[in-house]
This record gives C-alpha cells, structure tokens and sequence, in this order.
C-alpha cells in the first residue's frame, strides 16, 4: 500500500531534460523521451531540450481523458504517458472522492509531464550517466504560491477512509502544508525505496534575469460547484457551512463568589440552610428550657393538688392495690400483637425445645440439598448485563449478522520511571527491539492441547490479508523477521516508519497493511512516538458467537498466560522493564480464581466471630463458675445457625437453577452473620435480665415479649431492604440481593426457632450444673445461690452506659451539639452527593492480587488510542431509486448531512462527541472503486468476469520484481463508463453484482480501495439481492477513555449522536463497542438509585451518600445495592433503642437512661462491635467491590445514629397517652385530670377512655402483673405543647 503514493514522486515519466543555456518559452520542453532506467526499475528521462510534438488523435484522447488542460502539442511521448497514467492511479482512488483535489492534484503532474511550455517552469539541475546515456538527476520545479496553497486546502481534509485517517497522510506523508507536502514528494528515494528517482526542487521565486514563469494552472476549491467535495472532505465548503460542528460543551456550574473564594451554590444553600436550622433549634431549646424551669419552680403546687385526690382514691387504698402508673406508650395495634404472640410463643418453645430445634434445622437442611446444583457464573456479560439490555440486544444483532468483535491478547512493556525525577525512559532501544523479538519467538512457539490436537498462534489469529496474523506490534515494521532488523536499519528504521508508516513499502506490516504506531507503542504524547516508554503488543483472535467455537482460543489462552507468568516475566524483569498481560478469558479465569480463594477468610471470619460471641453471651463475674456460666456452646450452634441460613439459601436458589456469584461467595457470608449474631445477643441479654426467681418458661416468655418485636422489625426492614435490591438490572447485583434476602430470613426464623430452643437448653444446662462444651457432664453445685450463673450484676459496658454515657447526653447543650453536628453530617452529603461518579472500576471486581489488576493500570496509563466504533446501520437500501445511498456517504454528491458526514464533523470536536477519526466507509470505498477515474480498481476481463489490478495475480506474478502491463490482463477493461452510471451511482442491478467483488478484492498499490480484510465483515450479505442490506457497520474510533466516567460518556454521546442521525435521516442506526454492554446500566444508575432508595424510603442513604463521595466510591449497580441495604441495617440500629426507650419508666431523661443501660449495652455489643467485626474481615477479602469501605461507614455512622435516637423524645402526635394497670378506673381518672387543670388549665382537659371493658378488676394469680391485663386502659389528652410530657 506504500506504493500508492509514489505517484508524487513518479520521477522518470514525467521529465525532460534541459542543459543550461536552453531555451525558456512556450512550446518547448525541457525533458523529453525516456533515456535509462535505476537498477530498481524505475525510469530516468532525457535531459534534452526540444520543442513539443503534436500527438496523433488516439495519443491525444488518451491526454484529454487524464489532463483535459493539455491540448495540442506535448512534451511527453506515449511511453511517457503511459507510465505516468499508471503511477497515478495509486492515487486517484485515495483521492476520487474529491473531485477538485483530483483534478489539482493530476493538473500538477500533468503539467509537469506533459505541458508543451515545459520550459517555462522546469529546469534540469543535474544529470547522470546510465549505462552510457546521460539521464536526469534532479531538476527545479517552479510552482507559484497560489497553486500550492488551493492544491493543499482542496485536499488536506480529503479521507482515506480505509484507514480511518486522511488521504494526505499516504500522498503527501502527513504534510501540514503545500510547501511540506512539495518538500515530500520532491525528495529522492534511495534504490529500492518508494519515492522520486531523482531531486524534484519545487520552488516559487525565478530569478530575475531568467524569462522562466511559475507554473499556474487553474486550481479548483474543493466547494467549487462544479467539482465540489463532499462536507466530509471539505468541510469549510459553503453548502457545508451551515451545519457547523457542535462546539464543545461548556461545563459551567452554578457558582458564588465570596471574596476571593468561589463556592458552589449547592454548598453555599446548604450551609446557608445549616445556619437556620441551627439558629431556629438554639430558639426551640431555649424556649423549652425556660418552659421547663418554670414547670419546676411550680411544683409544690402540684403536690397539692396530688394531696386533694387522695380523698377520692381512698376506694383503692381500702382494696390495698396501690394503682401502678406507668409512663409509657401502650403497646397497641401490630405491635400489641406482636408482643402477646411472643409471649406466648416463648412459653411454648422453652416447654417444646427439641421439636422446635429438630423441626426448624430440618427444614433448613432440605434447602440445603440444592446445593447439589450448585454451580458459579464467571462470565461477565452474564454478571454485569440485565436481561433485556439494549446493549445486549444491539450486540447479539451486530455478532449475528456481521461478526463477533475479535478477542484481545496483550502484552505490555514498560520502562520503569527514574528515581530521581520519576520519568520513564523511552523504550525504542536496540535492546528492547531485540528483547520483544525474543518474546515474540517463544509466544509463537506456544502449542496448546484441545481435545488431542495441538493449537498454535497462526491456528487463531486474525489474518485479514494473506496468510500473516494481524499482531499489532512494532515487529511489523520488520515483517516480524529478526533478520531484517539489521538490514532495515534497527532503531532508525523504526523511528523512520514512525513517521512514514503509510508510505514506505519497508515500513509495510508482515500482513500487507500500514500499522499505525500508536496501536504499538504507549506512553508517548502527541505524535512524538520516539519518546514512548512502552510496547503494546496485541494479538487480535478470531472469535465465535458460542462458547464451544472458542475451545481451542481458550487452550492457548491459558498457555499463553502460564508462558508469560512463568518465562516471559521473569526474563522482562530481568531487562529492568516492566510486565503486564492480559488475555480474553483472564477475566473470567480470575473470577473463577477468586470464587475459591476467600475460603480461608470466611473460615476465620465465622472463628472471630465465634469467639467474640462466646465471650459476649458468657459470664464471668466469678471464676468459680465461669465452666457454668460461659456461653461458648451456645454461641457456636447460633454461628452454626447462621452458616445453615446462608447455605440454605444457596441451596434453595441453586435448586431452582440460579447460578451463585462472586459476590455472593465473599460477602454474603459475612454480612449474615454480623446480622445474624445481633438477634443472639439481643436475645441472651434480654434473657439475663429477667428474675432468676422466675421459671425458665417465664423467662424466655418475657424475653421474647420484650424484644421478640424490635427484633422482627429489624430483620423485617432488612429482609425488605435485599428485597428491593433484586430490581437492581444488573445480575450479580440483583442475584446477590435475592440470595442475601432468603439468607437473612432464615437466619431471623433460626433465631427465633432453633435459637431460642438452645438458649432454653442452656439455661436447663446451666441451673442442673452441668459444664459449658461438655453437658453430659454434671459438677457439685459450686455453694452459695445460682444468681451468678444466669443472672449477673450489670456489666461494665451496662454501667457506662447508665452512669456516663446516658447522663452526659441528659445535658442540654450535648444534645444541642450532637444533633447539630449530625444535622451539619447530614447536610454535608448532600452538597457532597454530586461529586460521586457513576461506574465499576474493572480492579475493583478483581482479585487484589490479580495480574490484570497491573494491566488494567497500564491500560489507562499508557494507551493512546480508544476502543474501535461502529455504526451499524440496519435495512439499508441500495436501490436506485432510494436515498439512502446518498444519506449515508459522504464523498462528491452526498447529502451534507449523511451519517459519515456527521461523524467527520463530530470527530472534529473529540472532547465532546467521543469520536476521534472520521469513519471507515465500504460505501465510500466501493463507490470509489466503482468509479471510472479509478481505472485501475474496478475492472473486467472480456468474458466479464473480475480483472484484479495490474500489481496482482494473475496479471503480476508474486515473484515477479516489476509487474508489467501486458499479459494475460492486457485487454481487461473498467467496469463501467460515467454514461453507464446515473450521476456517478450505480443501479440497483450493479452494485448487487459488483459489491461481493469489492469485498473480494485485495487491496494493492494499483488500487489501494479494494474491500477484502478491511471491510470482509462490513456488510451482511445474507439476502442481499432483494434490494436491501439488513446489516453493515461504519468504523471509527473512540477516543482514548481511561476513567469510568470517560466510558460512560462516550456511550451516551454516541447514542445521542445516532438518535439524532437516525430521527434526521429516517434510517435505523445505533452505535456499537465492545465496552457498551457493561456501561449501559450508568447511564439511569441514579435513576435507579434513586427509585430503589425511595421504595427502601429512608434518610441514611443521604449519609452514606456522602460517605461514598468522601471515600472516593463511585455509584454503580453494587453501590446501590449497599446503599438499599444500609436503611435495613441502619434500622436495626435504631429500633431497638427506640423499643426500649417507648417500655421504659418515667419522664424522657430517665426513659432515655434506662434504654441506654439495657438495649444499648446490647446493641454496642450484640450489633455494633459484631457487624465491625464482620465487616473488618471484608478489609482481608481478595476483591475490592465497596462493601468494607461502606459497611464500616454504615457501622460507624449507625452507631453513632444509636446514641443520637437515645436523645429524642417520641410523641404521639399533639396528645398525650397514659397506659394504666389499675382497678380503678374513676380514681386515677381523677388524679390525671388535676394534674392536667394544673398545667394546662381547666378548659384544655378532655377525656377520651379507652378499653372500658377492663373497668373491674381482674381476677386470678395474675392479676397484679401488668403483663397480664388482657386489655390495658388508655387516657389521652390533648397537648398544648407536644414537646412536653405531662408528668416527668
């Protein structure tokens, strides 16, 4: 393909000499005839002067059809002409779809081959001798200025869409300008190397003295009306210019300044909404506190009020039942239910302990059959991919009807940064050069074993062209040959291609087609590819829709990986380079990897947490029975508990055919049993609590009746909260909340099953003296009471809690700075909910110590190009009488709004449209190829069969040096002429029979647009002939994405991009990459979050929120998922000191006291320290998935959020509620009632009773526990303030 430029340089043809002192003036030549050839072949002219010859008709149609400017006489023969006809069409099909630089771009080569005025601007500077002619050497060129610049501009955005890159970067090496581009082709090429055989000196300026004049044919504009250019290739052109490129978005945020500082409006309301709120609490509670000071000042007064019922309640004192006034809220509705079921139901369970624990592990263990069906999903777009996803639906149609995007096998070399100033040195040495032909020498000796047979490299690769893989390394530019490393000229030849890659045959790929460096090579910036400091190699594979196709790719996979790991890393290392590598299959290797190895951290994490739960439920307030009073076996049967839930719910979901996960494998686990080991200690607390007077039943009764409903409420909201994470659409995410759902619901049926039923063995153990881990086995009773053994004094955590804790939160100004700084928390996030970015790192759902953890690193670090882009456009129809062909191309006489249109103007602004080059078109290329200008692409033999160019078989021998133009392929013809075209477009009948010979045809420097390996997979040719293409893709690139954020950008603007070409030109078109269908999910994940979170409805995903933009966690499918956990878990927190504190005794102070010093010395220790210990062993686990991060948030925070609960005062609406546990009914009335005259007023009393059938006084052995009223009374009344109780 380097060839196909040498059209610039084709010296020899074109020139004719003159010796100084000839002639300058029209009609006459300054070269003329051809007089030597180069030991390459290439032609050398005659340095003669002579006047310009007349041609005959046919010799002058043959001018006319190539150079329509030149007419009459001619300084070329017909050789001459010949010979520049052939190099010129190396160029014409790169350059045809722009007709204006075509005919620029021929008029000056025209000119200087052909022009009868010769003389007027050539000039022959040297000569030499050959073979004993005297042939040309160099000669000087005069151009004006004026040619040169409307030359470049007509052609300087012309594409070569093949390549995705432009048409100058192969006919005019890259040149920034004409002078650059002149400079180019003007150089003389060494034998052997494409280029001019001799100095061509462009020049501007003639001497003064000299009659010469520049040449300065008329140059077209490339919007010239009459050869105008598509906007793709012109994009400045006037009916272009009103569809400007989109300019970039400009990210402002809202912003205010204060002084020198500038502060997000977001920030500044909130801190504005803080100041209020703090200001309008200090006024709330110094209007309280005032209130309550006066309430104290008054109450002698009270008192006597007190003494003037006493005459109305004599009635009782005569009973002797004292009426028994309980300050708190009446147990009623759901939650009066629920604690007469549990008291109850307690009573049952401690008589029937072996039924209960036999019948409930029972029906746990038939769960856990299932998972004999047990099985792991490892692969990624089943992990990472919802049902339904468009994504995924768009790939299954791209796979299906074009082809399965090829695997990647990569390896990265990279030079190790300097210790003194942390630069990396570039890698381009002749060291590394030789090192990486090493390596490539024993990954081509890889031999895998599928099924008996042997896999090698060349039995997988990608071979687009011929029989070479298509490996993307700088090897190529050797031919992948190590002998050719010294010949070529080792470093200098590659740093030679860096620059002249497209147009240098020697820098030509093993597989026929330039390789751009940036595909090779990392870490440079710009185009200064000298200074890069890794190679990239990548081996591209061919791919398979199903898996079983895959088989022998996988094989050598997995040899390639053992290869790298166990010779090839060593052997860089050892070159002070670095190492990383990655294959197809890694990911779901390193999945499977990592499904087994947390095994040893779940084993000690349920160790831990047996340990600490031992000494937790234990006693040891004497040492003398310390083997009694310990809880060791109890609380290894509730972590055993706890194991038969998780496995019970894996069973159950592995029997219905639902795989288990990664995450389910390493979290689950821990997460159930830092929730699970809650409700045991809860529960053994409450049990301790009761009167050792009291029989076991009764104990575990009250128990139960006194935590049996927060417990339930706790597990309810965390079942609920799994629940609602199962509409995650991502599956590991909606798999793991299914099974950690089911998980927490058998545990919390354990709990209050087979739990209870141990804890009412234990307590048997313990009062029969037997020994703790050994209760066959019965000692002395140790003397003295058994209280020690199942009822101890307040522990010391009990202690700080009533006599520290509770009392420092009981000042007022500790309650003003807790709520204020949480309030301060809680507003905090939400200013700080903005900055969390949406996506899942690829590390952070891989192992820590994964080898693609590196890789992934230097993916981001040093690749300098984005993933491959593809428009699929479906149902395309080609027939003549539809526009679609002309909606969709984008050369001479397309719409300025096609599709490839567009993309080349997005492509000029990248920072917003993602779009790094113009697109690869088979359209643009086949019509190209089709079109007559393009002689020497589109031909037929007499028979009209398919006529290859003249540079191929059979026409060229391979062996062949130089192909000639006569033989076998002498008398093939093109395929059409411009009059069988209708306005340069084939019919519908031609291009169904021309287009499978483009996709056929190998592409050469005779005609550098043929089909096959650029666009083989392009279009589906499945029922094609009716008219209409169902599938074919336009490539192109992204540009380079190395954040989360950057993949899910390009994503979206890629589907704006084609949402809005498809709603304009009536065509279904979507965007396709390979990356789409695991991104997809970001593009509503707050949408998500947020419906999720607002089912969940609670305020702590606020926090959390703004926890996870504190540590950096972006919002994804497991984030959400946490964040629908924590207002579960986060509840758990809360309810039972909120229980506890609604059943205690007396005013808020001592309500909030007595709840502290029980239920809160059991949450810290049976659900704070618990979960932190759990959560802790998630900091060991292998992958970095968010939850120790979150979970020790949520720990920390929930604590926190416990102690701050105990501070609040619960209110029933705007009234009061009295539960009383009397007989006299009137009586207590009575005294209520004066006490509310006192404070609010005679005319603000009023009565509403409740439950008057309770009026007589209950009878039986029961009747004077308050327990056991069937129905208790309740007066309410209204309160004037309902921040304030009545009696305190």
């Amino acid at each position: 393909m380097a060839m196909l430029f040498l059209l610039l340089l084709f010296s020899s043809s074109l020139i004719s000499g003159f010796t100084y002192g000839a002639k300058h003036e029209k009609e006459y030549c300054a070269m003329y005839d051809i007089c030597g050839a180069r030991s390459d072949g290439k032609v050398l002219n005659c340095p003669f002067p002579t006047s310009s010859v007349k041609p005959d008709d046919y010799f002058s149609a043959k001018i006319q059809s190539l150079c329509p400017a030149i007419s009459g006489n001619v300084c070329c023969t017909e050789t001459q002409f010949d010979t520049l006809r052939a190099q010129v069409q190396q160029a014409i099909p790169l350059l045809v779809g722009c007709p204006a630089c075509l005919r620029n771009f021929l008029n000056l080569f025209c000119e200087l081959s052909c022009s009868p005025n010769q003389s007027l601007f050539i000039n022959v500077t040297s000569t030499s001798e050959v073979n004993g002619n005297l042939t040309v050497d160099g000669i000087a060129y005069y151009v004006t200025d004026d040619f040169g610049e409307r030359l470049y501009d007509s052609c300087k955005d012309v594409k070569f869409g093949t390549m995705n890159t432009r048409a100058i970067d192969f006919v005019g090496g890259g040149a920034n300008n004409f002078k650059e581009w002149f400079a180019f082709i003007g150089q003389k090429a060494p034998p052997g190397f494409p280029g001019s055989p001799y100095e061509i000196d462009f020049k501007s300026t003639i001497p003064d003295s000299s009659k010469m004049v520049p040449m300065n044919v008329s140059a077209y504009t490339c919007g010239d009306t009459s050869l105008g250019c598509s906007c793709g290739d012109c994009p400045l052109a006037p009916a272009c210019s009103s569809s400007e490129p989109p300019s970039p978005p400009k990210k402002e945020s809202c912003m205010v300044r204060i002084g020198p500082l500038k502060v997000k409006c977001l920030d500044f309301s909130v801190a504005i909404l803080y100041i209020i709120l703090v200001f309008a609490f200090l006024g709330w509670a110094s209007l309280n506190r005032k209130r309550e000071r006066r309430a104290a000042a008054s109450k002698e007064p009270l008192l006597s009020s007190m003494d003037e019922v006493e005459a109305d309640s004599t009635e009782i004192q005569k009973d002797g039942k004292v009426p028994r006034l309980i300050n708190r809220f009446q147990l009623d509705g759901v939650q009066g239910h629920m604690s007469s079921f549990y008291r109850n139901y307690g009573k049952w369970v401690a008589r029937n302990p072996t039924l209960v624990l036999c019948s409930s592990v029972a029906v746990v263990l038939v769960l856990c059959i299932g998972l004999i069906c047990f099985k792991v999903e490892t692969r990624p777009e089943k992990l990472w991919v919802g049902p339904g996803s468009k994504a995924a639906e768009e790939k299954h149609f791209f796979d299906s009807h074009l082809a399965p995007f090829y695997r990647i096998e990569q390896l990265i070399l990279a030079t190790l940064p300097d210790s003194k100033n942390d630069k990396r040195h570039s890698i381009v040495t002749d060291e590394n050069i030789q090192l990486l032909f090493e390596i490539q020498k024993k990954v081509d000796g890889i031999r895998a074993d599928y099924s008996g047979s042997v896999v090698s490299l060349t039995d997988i690769c990608l071979k687009p062209l011929g029989d070479d893989c298509a490996t993307q390394s700088l090897l190529q530019y050797f031919k992948m040959d190590p002998e050719n490393y010294d010949d070529y000229g080792g470093v200098e030849h590659a740093e030679y291609c860096f620059q002249h890659y497209t147009t240098a045959d020697t820098c030509m790929s093993a597989f026929k087609a330039p390789l751009d460096p940036s595909t090779a090579l990392g870490g440079f910036s710009g185009n200064n590819y000298s200074e890069a400091s890794a190679f990239v190699v990548t081996y591209p594979v061919n791919n398979a829709i199903d898996e079983a196709g895959n088989g022998k790719s996988v094989a050598w996979e997995k040899a390639f990986i053992r290869l790298v790991e166990e010779e090839l890393l060593p052997m860089v290392q050892s070159s002070n380079l670095t190492l990383s590598y990655s294959s197809e299959s890694s990911i779901e290797e390193e999945l499977k990897r990592e499904s087994t190895a947390d095994i040893i951290t779940i084993a000690v994490s349920y160790v831990v947490m047996f340990a600490y739960v031992s000494v937790t439920l234990g006693d040891a307030s004497r040492l003398s029975t310390f083997f009694l009073s310990s809880k060791v076996l109890l609380g290894l049967s509730g972590v055993v508990l706890v194991m038969l839930s998780v496995l019970g719910s894996v069973g159950f979901f592995s029997a219905v055919g639902v795989k288990s996960t990664l995450i389910i494998m390493e979290v689950i686990p821990f997460l159930v049993l830092a929730v699970g080991v809650d409700n045991m200690c809860i529960l053994v607390h409450a049990v301790k609590r009761q009167s050792i007077e009291l029989p076991i039943e009764e104990r575990i009764s009250n128990a139960l009746h006194e935590v049996g409903p927060s417990i339930t409420l706790a597990s309810l909201s965390e079942i609920l909260a799994f629940a609602v994470g199962s509409f995650i659409p991502m599956p590991a995410c909606r798999v793991f909340s299914m099974f950690a759902a089911l998980a927490v619901l058998l545990d919390f049926l354990l709990q209050v099953t087979a739990f209870v039923a141990l804890i009412a063995f234990d307590c048997r153990r313990a009062e029969d003296n037997r020994i703790d881990c050994f209760p066959c086995i019965k000692v002395p009773s140790p003397g003295g009471s058994n209280e020690g053994i199942n009822q101890r004094r307040p522990g010391l955590l009990a202690r700080y809690m009533k006599e520290v804790h509770a009392p420092i939160l009981g000042l007022w100004a500790v309650k003003i700075v807790v709520i204020a700084i949480f309030v301060a928390f809680a507003l905090a996030s939400v200013a700080l909910c903005p900055r969390i970015e949406s996506g899942l790192e690829q590390q952070v759902v891989l192992p820590r110590d994964s080898y693609l953890q590196g890789y992934f690193n230097n993916i981001s670090e040093y690749l300098r190009i984005g993933p491959p882009l593809y428009f699929v456009v479906k149902d395309y129809n080609y027939s003549l009488e539809s526009r679609h062909t002309n909606q969709l191309c984008s050369i001479s006489q397309c719409d300025s709004n096609s599709l490839l249109n567009e993309v080349s103007r997005a492509s000029l602004v990248p920072e917003s449209s993602y779009i790094a080059k113009p697109a690869a078109s088979w359209l643009d290329d086949f019509l190209v190829w089709l079109s007559p200008e393009a002689f020497g692409c589109c031909r037929k033999f007499m028979n009209g069969t398919y006529c290859p160019p003249d540079d191929q078989p059979p026409c060229c021998s391979p062996d062949e040096f130089s192909c000639g133009y006569g033989g076998v392929c002498k008398d093939c013809t093109t395929c059409f002429r411009h009059s069988d075209l209708v306005n340069d477009r084939p019919s519908t009948v031609q291009f169904r029979e021309k287009l499978p010979w483009f996709l056929d045809a190998l592409p050469s420097s005779d005609c550098a647009k043929g089909g096959h390996g650029a666009y083989t997979s392009s279009v589906d040719l499945n029922g094609y002939k009716n008219g209409v293409i169902r599938a074919s893709e336009f490539r192109t690139y992204h540009t380079p994405v190395n954040k989360q954020g950057d993949y899910v950008n390009a994503l979206r603007a890629a589907r704006e991009f084609s949402s809005r070409i498809s709603d304009s030109l009536k065509i279904e078109i979507f965007p396709y990459s390979v990356f789409y269908i695991f991104f997809e999910q970001y593009l509503d994940i707050w949408r998500i979050a947020l419906i999720n979170i607002a089912i969940a409805l609670g305020a702590i995903f606020i926090v959390c929120l703004g926890v996870m933009a504190i540590l950096d966690i972006q919002l994804n499918a497991v984030s959400v998922v946490n964040l629908i956990m924590s207002i579960g878990i986060a509840v758990e927190f809360c309810v039972h000191i909120a229980h506890a504190f609604l059943v205690s005794h007396g005013d808020r102070g001592q309500r909030a006291k007595e709840a502290l010093s029980t239920m809160g010395a059991s949450v810290f220790s049976g659900i704070t320290l618990t979960k932190l210990v759990g959560v802790i062993v998630l900091f060991f686990a292998r992958s970095e998935v968010y939850y120790f991060q979150m979970y020790l948030a949520l720990v920390i925070i929930g604590g926190a959020e416990r102690v701050r609960s105990a501070t609040k005062t619960c209110h029933h609406g705007n009234k009061m509620s009295f539960n009383f546990i009397t007989p006299g009914l009137i009586n207590m009335h009575n005294v209520i009632k004066n006490i509310a005259i006192h404070n609010y007023g005679k005319s603000s009393t009023t009565l509403l009773v409740f439950g008057k059938s309770v009026m007589q006084q209950p009878s039986g052995e029961n009747s004077s526990r308050p327990g056991h009223l069937v129905q208790p009374v309740q007066f309410i009344y209204p309160c004037q303030d309902p921040s304030t109780f009545l009696i305190g």
